[in-house]
């Protein structure tokens, strides 16, 4: 007698009995379907009944833990959406500059996949890329992690996936390209910058150049300090700087694009006075004296900020690119002349291709060389944490402990001592 087939029970063209929710579809494949907690159905596909129920057990785990599985679907633009949604706590323009590393370089390409399906080795895949396929140095990378890593740090704590999938990539990336060791920031040395300021001195075509550059390579100010320093933010009296604000120029992601905005400090150790040198208040003076002939009157305003220190012919605030850009004319120039009069074969001492950030640099390892006081030099120059100090203070130091036994050498094998600064 034959057996009545059990009410409900189903089986697929190979006779295996199928579990509640899973269907075989008319091609072969098979589908599992659930309803959530909310009441929203799902399904998944797979091409074997095998490979379904491996995604059936992620199903499962995902309800055991909590994770999501109504947004399956979401990309990590959405994500990144969500993230410039929910980001407090910020500047202004440090936001829109990562809104705009994002838009760049994440958006077009590995934006577009669904988040609970990138795994580490897609970070680690679009992290090379973008390396190796030299569109981005490595520290600028670390701009692009950055931003990566919040977002999908929010799917983590709204448990749409479980972990981070940028965890570590970095670190990673940073051991596995092992020539990459950091873009050090470099001083000039006592020589170049002593030929640096003492060429400005001299040159009447770049003269104007002088006060600004001195006194930055004389304060240790950041740029958007300097440039945003107003006549009132000084006392030449007490001979004191009061560091309050930042200029910032960049781009608003508004009607009106690039311009200007003032901001406190980097960091609350930025807000800070800095004591004047006799030399750099001499500066100061100099500068005001030069306005003063060429009927130069600063005319920005820029939120309520007006009467600014250091302005071009029109009046208007200086900017890091232009600074930048003059610094390349005054080193090209500088150098020229030297080779036209001593000549190449002689040796003679360059200025190197440097930036306004080499001159705080500059200004940090001279005071490390001078042995002043840790302490007060993080407090003049605003560092955060005494490490970032700390870091520059051992740079001089090995610099140092080099060039003492290279001396050395040099009289073991002659016999005559180096001169070194105030030693014979």
């Amino acid at each position: 007698m034959k057996k009545k087939p059990i009410s409900g029970v189903r089986f697929d063209n190979r006779h295996i009995r199928l579990k509640t929710g899973e269907t075989q579809r008319p091609n072969g494949t098979y589908l599992y379907r659930w309803t959530s907690a909310d009441g929203k159905r799902h399904s998944v596909y797979a091409p074997t009944l095998d490979k379904l129920r491996e995604q059936e057990e992620l199903v499962i785990v995902d309800k055991h833990d909590g994770i999501k599985t109504d947004v399956k679907g979401l990309t990590v633009n959405e994500l990144f959406d969500l993230w410039c949604q929910l980001k407090r706590g910020i500047k202004d323009s440090t936001f829109k500059n990562y809104i705009y590393m994002y838009e760049m370089f994440v958006k077009p390409t590995f934006g577009r996949n669904r988040v609970v399906r990138v795994a580490k080795s897609d970070v680690r895949r679009f992290y090379n890329n973008l390396v190796d396929g030299k569109t981005l140095k490595v520290a600028t990378l670390d701009n692009v992690h950055n931003v990566l890593h919040q977002v999908f740090q929010v799917a983590v704590d709204d448990a749409i996936i479980r972990t981070n999938p940028t965890d570590n990539m970095m670190k990673e990336l940073k051991l596995a390209h092992s020539g990459y060791k950091g873009e050090k920031r470099k001083a000039l040395t006592m020589e170049e910058e002593k030929l640096f300021l003492g060429y400005l001195k001299k040159t009447p075509r770049y003269y104007h150049w002088y006060p600004l550059f001195f006194i930055m390579a004389n304060t240790g100010m950041r740029v958007g300090e300097i440039t945003g320093l107003r006549w009132c933010d000084i006392d030449l009296e007490k001979g004191i700087i009061n560091v309050n604000h930042t200029l910032v120029y960049y781009n608003h992601r508004d009607e009106n694009g690039c311009y200007y905005s003032i901001n406190t400090p980097k960091t609350k150790a930025g807000v800070r006075e800095i004591p004047m040198m006799d030399e750099v208040k001499e500066a100061f003076l100099l500068e005001q004296q030069f306005q003063q002939e060429a009927e130069i009157e600063s005319v920005s305003r820029i939120e309520g900020y007006g009467d600014f220190i250091f302005v071009n012919r029109d009046g208007v605030v200086q900017n890091l690119g232009n600074l930048n850009k003059a610094i390349q004319r005054i080193s090209r120039d500088c150098n020229g002349e030297i080779l036209d009069i001593q000549g190449i074969d002689s040796e003679p001492v360059l200025l190197p291709h440097f930036s306004c950030h080499n001159l705080r640099h500059t200004f940090a390892t001279r005071l490390c060389e001078s042995g002043i006081n840790l302490k007060v030099i993080q407090d003049v120059l605003g560092h955060a944490d005494v490490s970032t100090t700390m870091n520059i203070y051992i740079d001089v130091t090995n610099d140092l402990k080099k060039k003492e036994m290279s001396d050395f050498g040099k009289y073991m094998n002659t016999g005559t001592a180096q001169v070194m600064g105030d030693r014979v």
